[in-house]
């Protein structure tokens, strides 16, 4: 079969490798589409993935076309979503509820082959059927979307709340979308991209500029999330908070990055500072969710590029242009 992989670092190609073989509890996806991820472009850097070469892609959806010998939950045919999420179950974290710090974390596309592929395994418990009227080429926006909800788990946020949000990408654009539905009074946006905010205001931000300084808050917000991993924009957004309030780091930021905190700030201020990582119980409401129209897949995903075309694509969304880009089988 035809996939992408990354062989080294700086280096991605397509290629034929060989078709995969479902173990006896998983299934065999013909991939629909395949959503490229800041994870993918970490990936390419020599972060994250335990060795090389890989094929990428833990954003995907498609049609069951193989199952193993013990699969009785789904059947040849069904259109799923595929959580990449794997785990051990059994080291302290999984124990405690907390997969997705898991001592033995693994996910599909990030150490085992993924969905940037013709076809791709899976276990038949990360897949979750798709409803008809959810068109299959748009499914791979459910993952990206289960590790925003995820973030929206760890914030517990308050109605009414005033919120900051850095990055107009697809991860903050969804991050907009969640905090409208959670009863902000205000979500505001800063983007050094024109365009990317040109679409935050479309999908109906209170407020948008290319930085805080031209927005009316001299209090600060209640919520900050940096959905960029950006070490400027993470130092700007932790002196944006208020009284009380919660910065969230939920951009993935490269290993070496660094910033400073003020720590009596934040102790004469009660300011919390939280992550949130990937993707934690939060998969099959993000699949409703997507099933019941929280985003708009036409606004979300700009470009649907061929997978020959994997290597281009990675460029493109390195260098900020466009918002989700899905490659096609």
């Amino acid at each position: 079969m035809k996939a992408a992989v990354i062989e080294s670092v700086g280096k991605a190609v397509v290629a034929e490798v060989p078709d995969p073989t479902p173990g006896p509890r998983d299934v065999v996806v013909e991939v629909a589409a395949c959503g490229l991820c800041g994870t993918d472009l970490h990936i390419l850097q020599g972060e994250f993935a335990p060795k090389l070469p890989i094929v990428p892609g833990h954003e995907f959806a498609g049609e069951v076309v193989g199952i193993g010998s013990r699969v009785t939950e789904v059947s040849l045919g069904d259109r799923v979503a595929v959580d990449p999420s794997l785990y051990c179950y059994e080291c302290r974290y999984c124990r405690n509820g907390h997969n997705n710090l898991c001592e033995r974390w693994a996910a599909i596309g990030v150490t085992t082959a993924g969905g940037a592929a013709q076809y791709a395994v899976a276990p038949v418990a990360n897949c979750v059927r798709l409803p008809e009227h959810v068109r299959m080429q748009d499914a791979a926006l459910i993952e990206p979307l289960s590790c925003a909800v995820r973030g929206y788990d760890v914030l517990q946020s308050r109605l009414g709340a005033h919120v900051l949000i850095y990055g107009s990408g697809t991860m903050g654009l969804m991050m907009l979308e969640l905090a409208k539905r959670t009863g902000a009074a205000s979500v505001d946006m800063v983007d050094l991209n024109p365009a990317r905010l040109e679409t935050a205001r479309a999908l109906g931000v209170s407020a948008s500029a290319a930085s805080p300084d031209e927005l009316d808050r001299p209090q600060g917000w209640d919520l900050v999330i940096d959905a960029t991993g950006n070490a400027a924009a993470i130092q700007d957004g932790l002196d944006r908070v208020a009284k009380a309030g919660t910065f969230l780091q939920f951009g993935v930021a490269d290993y070496a990055t660094r910033v400073q905190i003020d720590p009596y700030r934040i102790y004469n201020q009660e300011i919390t500072i939280t992550g949130s990582m990937a993707v934690l119980h939060s998969y099959e409401r993000a699949a409703e969710l997507f099933a019941g129209g929280v985003l708009d897949p036409d606004v979300f995903i700009s470009d649907r590029l061929p997978l020959d075309q994997y290597p281009q694509a990675l460029d493109q969304f390195a260098a900020g242009v466009g918002r989700k880009i899905v490659v096609v089988p």
